[in-house]
């Protein structure tokens, strides 16, 4: 059944077991970027909070927008990419380029907040498109023709710089999650997952599908969800309908997922005890030994 998003206010009302997974996880953490003692970040966690997962499929490169700045984790040792910013908000479009949100470092001459940001040569450098001094992006994501954004008020924009404002989204998402092949757009909420078919034009409501912490596209038709208790799914049809995978991991704070090239499914979660790759066989995830 498709209806229109709700755009009245009211206060947001978590249950217990969101809240204790947003405090455990600091998916809420927002602040300036964690320095050593050397100015550089820390050895031992080079990430602060990871906030985003992004693959790129053609490469199969892993990179994590993370509380520090965007980072390279493909090989075991993780590179850091471009300045120090929290990276609240981290999408990749189909055409390669980045779009990101947050706060800049310190020592970074950007505008705090950072409104929305591009950039074209793999987050080495950052410019800025719109809503500078005015818009966090916690929840970021694109489709094929618009970035949608949520930084209070649901947002999208073609062209990064002119937005379309649909309005309060209630309950507020945990996650956005699009895919830059189609104009599939998942809201999850406290209350289920909202789709939308038209780049977060119009959205269905929640119609008794899993209530999803977090998911991914993993393909234009496949995407592997997590709830808050640590459940995961999976949809063949682009969030239409939803299975159980037979999987329990814990609570991510950012997942993604991709097709290998022989076609397999596997999914990167960014859980407490550090970052794991998950496999399915086709009847569950696998954990793999990095």
């Amino acid at each position: 059944m498709s209806s229109s998003l709700p755009i009245f206010r009211r206060t947001r009302t978590w249950t217990a077991t969101a809240i204790a997974v947003l405090a455990t996880l600091g998916l809420a953490a927002c602040g300036e970027p964690t320095k050593s003692s050397a100015g550089d970040v820390p050895q031992a966690n080079p990430y602060g909070h990871i906030h985003a997962i992004s693959i790129e499929e053609s490469i199969q490169r892993l990179l994590l927008a993370t509380h520090n700045g965007l980072f390279d984790a493909t090989a075991t040792v993780p590179q850091k990419i471009g300045p120090t910013i929290d990276l609240m908000g981290f999408t990749a479009a189909a055409d390669g380029s980045f779009y990101a949100s947050g706060h800049p470092g310190p020592g970074v001459d950007l505008p705090n907040p950072l409104g929305l940001m591009k950039s074209t040569d793999g987050g080495e450098s950052w410019t800025p498109l719109s809503l500078q001094g005015e818009s966090d992006f916690h929840a970021l994501t694109v489709t094929s023709d618009q970035i949608v954004g949520f930084d209070g008020i649901l947002r999208s924009t073609a062209d990064g710089q002119k937005w379309s404002d649909v309005g309060p989204m209630s309950p507020s998402p945990y996650a956005l999650v699009g895919s830059p092949d189609n104009t599939v757009v998942l809201a999850t909420t406290e209350e289920g997952v909202w789709r939308s078919i038209g780049s977060g034009r119009t959205w269905s409501a929640p119609s008794g599908g899993p209530r999803l912490l977090t998911a991914a596209f993993a393909d234009p038709m496949t995407i592997v969800g997590v709830t808050p208790e640590g459940s995961v799914y999976l949809s063949a049809d682009a969030g239409l309908s939803w299975k159980a995978a037979g999987t329990e991991v814990g609570q991510p704070a950012a997942m993604g997922a991709t097709r290998t090239a022989d076609g397999a499914l596997s999914a990167w979660m960014a859980m407490e005890r550090g970052l794991v790759k998950f496999t399915y066989d086709g009847t569950t995830f696998v954990e793999e030994t990095r």
